[in-house]
């Protein structure tokens, strides 16, 4: 599902009222822990959370032009999405994620592609 929202608030307005709870505590969870100088906006049609320019200047490879994305979560259809590119960056995290996941959640992780090379 797609939502058009230009802040995080609205995003959430928007999505079905049995998961906007949810969001919002996910959304507080994120911001309590953002490293500083880190930004929330609206970034690809989800909450996101990025490094603004002002603190990595090039900006995302693929689109220099918008700041680096770091973090975000969406509403899907039969789902709540949470992305975090961070995770692919060092190894030790991504294990760590991988082996913890199971503790807190009965479904199966899916993650897609790992983006990192040992």
């Amino acid at each position: 599902m797609h939502y058009q929202a230009e802040t995080p608030e609205a995003y959430i307005k928007q999505v079905p009222e049995e998961r906007q709870e949810a969001l919002t505590k996910l959304r507080e969870v994120i911001k309590e822990n953002l490293p500083e100088g880190f930004q929330e906006g609206i970034q690809y049609g989800m909450i996101g959370y990025f490094v603004p320019h002002s603190l990595y200047p090039d900006g995302y490879h693929c689109n220099p032009s918008e700041p680096l994305p770091f973090m975000s979560f969406a509403s899907q259809k039969n789902s709540v999405n949470l992305y975090h590119m961070g995770i692919y960056a060092v190894p030790e995290i991504y294990n760590w994620f991988v082996t913890e996941y199971p503790k807190y959640s009965k479904r199966k992780l899916d993650m897609g592609k790992e983006l990192y090379a040992f």
